[in-house]
């Protein structure tokens, strides 16, 4: 599967003032797949270090953490040979052995000619028990295929590449063609093993089953996270968050039986291990979004849509027989897959506006920085006229951007509104995803 982030890896490993560096993400979202992808293809030879099936390799990190010997030890081990410059040594599954995340630090300061990766899921929870190396490590982030990534994982790179292209320049009959894929996107989602089981053999059904082994998975992971956290509330609040997107989050609503405290425990928990993402309100008065983010006020996305798709219990044959893509599951399947977009899109930071007020409350879906300047971003399937949040956001903040509404309908621009519609299809591409010209294979 060809992943956007292997440019950024490329970029990493010619960077001059390169770091080790540790790929986050969610269990399952293909970190080890993309590491050793990136080694077979930009290395002489690559050096793997699992440390969650090879205990006795943590062994290596109980003694001196100096780098040369800890080097000597693996070559002996793993029976290879380490050379800067042509190895990649990738330590997977990091989170195993904390002192091995302490140890990166010593790669940097003694071996910088040597390029190190690691691979780690729950690391937030590991790190408690290290010490973390600060300001001697990289990080990048891998999430769910995006639409593009999906499309030519199925074998479909030119419509990947339409996807990647200027909305306004798309044809009605590449748009009709292009809505079809993403209402399958909508069901099968961005988890490799799920896209992978519908590439292969063409079944929705084989995808849907393997969502439910990588939710169940991660119902199991959730033991790992005790004793901090209360295990049925966190396998309770996960199901509530796929039927409450696109909603402000209450914690009395997220499971019944259990304190608030220990209810904010699990929602913590879940965006720890990124399977969860909070995403808070902010006042979009400046920049940066972030310094002004709620810590009361706040929505949540899952991981994938089609996680959110198993865990929320919908009805698969009601939703999918829907003609409109912004109708399924009340408008929640579309609004969950341009947050996913944009999470990539916008490097992992997404926010949204409320406007809490007893008369009336205001409310846009996301927004977006867009060449300094903040977008308002609405996921509807009404016309310009019946946006009454967004016209009150422009009027309010008049030196933001112009509006993004994605919706069912092809591209539309009204200037004289300072609003553009866009297919939902683009939603990664116009929020910061790189737009391509016409011809480019959009990788």
């Amino acid at each position: 599967m060809h992943r956007l982030i292997d440019k950024e890896l490329k970029r990493w490993k010619d960077g001059t003032r390169r770091k080790p560096l540790i790929l986050r993400g969610a269990r399952q979202v293909g970190k080890t797949w993309s590491l050793k992808d990136f080694g077979k293809k930009c290395f002489e030879s690559l050096a793997l270090v699992d440390l969650e099936r090879n205990p006795q390799l943590r062994g290596l990190f109980d003694a001196d953490l100096s780098a040369s010997r800890i080097c000597a030890d693996l070559e002996v081990l793993l029976r290879q040979k380490i050379t800067p410059g042509q190895t990649l040594l990738f330590f997977d599954e990091i989170q195993a052995c904390p002192r091995a995340i302490t140890a990166l630090r010593y790669f940097y300061e003694e071996m910088p000619e040597l390029h190190v990766v690691a691979a780690g899921s729950l690391l937030e929870f590991a790190l408690k028990e290290a010490s973390f190396p600060v300001g001697r490590i990289q990080f990048l982030n891998l999430y769910p295929l995006c639409f593009a990534e999906y499309l030519e994982a199925i074998g479909n790179a030119p419509a990947a590449a339409a996807v990647l292209s200027d909305p306004a320049g798309i044809t009605p009959a590449v748009h009709e063609l292009l809505r079809e894929e993403l209402k399958r996107y909508f069901f099968i989602g961005g988890m490799p093993a799920a896209v992978k089981a519908y590439a292969e053999r063409g079944s929705l059904k084989e995808a849907f089953e393997v969502q439910g082994e990588i939710a169940e998975s991660f119902r199991l992971d959730f033991a790992k996270y005790t004793p901090q956290v209360d295990r049925y509330c966190l396998d309770a609040v996960f199901t509530a968050l796929a039927q409450a997107v696109g909603q402000q989050i209450k914690y009395a609503r997220l499971a019944t039986g259990y304190a608030q405290p220990t209810m904010k425990k699990a929602f913590d928990a879940l965006c720890l291990a990124q399977v969860a993402r909070r995403v808070p309100s902010v006042d979009p008065s400046g920049l940066p979004l972030g310094a002004s983010a709620s810590a009361k006020l706040f929505k949540a996305l899952m991981l994938d849509l089609g996680l959110m798709r198993y865990l929320s219990g919908m009805p698969d044959d009601i939703e999918y027989a829907r003609g409109d893509l912004l109708a399924m599951y009340r408008g929640a399947m579309a609004e969950q897959f341009v947050g996913q977009e944009m999470l990539v899109s916008q490097n992992g930071s997404l926010y949204y506006w409320d406007r809490p007020a007893k008369s009336s409350s205001a409310e846009i879906d996301y927004l977006a920085v867009l060449d300094g300047r903040i977008h308002p971003v609405e996921v509807k399937s009404g016309a310009a006229g019946s946006l009454r949040s967004l016209h009150l956001f422009l009027a309010t903040y008049p030196e933001c951007g112009n509006a993004l509404v994605f919706s069912d309908r092809p591209y539309a621009n009204l200037p004289e509104q300072r609003i553009t519609f866009l297919p939902l299809y683009s939603a990664f591409a116009t929020t910061g995803g790189k737009v391509v010209s016409d011809g480019a294979n959009g990788h």
